[in-house]
């Protein structure tokens, strides 16, 4: 599975942007996808995850009730709505494929690349 994201970018304080991962190589049906951020000096940490099939999703406390993920089984897609976006949000985001239901990053099989988001105070 080769996953590519895409969406990240500078933005101020309580606007919003869109993140999406893009699978090639295989489909999602079987996969649990998760977004993970990793800021400048900091560790990886979990965001959001959703279950490819039964579309079941979870989210870290940080982010609970202003990120929104979403998967399009028929796009292969799985997207991050963020919105009232905070300087504390500003992060390399990165898709990851997981057979797991699990917010642990080591748990995941298959990363994007990253997207840069940056907010600005």
């Amino acid at each position: 599975v080769q996953l590519q994201a895409s969406g990240g970018g500078l933005v101020q304080t309580g606007g919003s942007l869109r993140l999406s991962c893009a699978a090639s190589g295989r489909t999602l049906s079987s996969y649990v996808m998760g977004w993970f951020r990793q800021a400048p000096g900091k560790e990886r940490e979990f965001v959001a995850t959703i279950t490819w099939s039964g579309g079941s999703t979870y989210y870290a406390d940080s982010v609970k009730g202003r990120f929104a993920i979403s998967r399009d089984s028929a796009k292969n897609t799985v997207d991050l709505q963020m919105n009232t976006l905070k300087p504390e949000d500003t992060a390399v985001y990165y898709c990851a494929a997981s057979r797991l239901v699990t917010t642990i990053s080591r748990r995941y099989d298959y990363w994007g690349q990253g997207t840069l988001v940056t907010v600005s105070s």
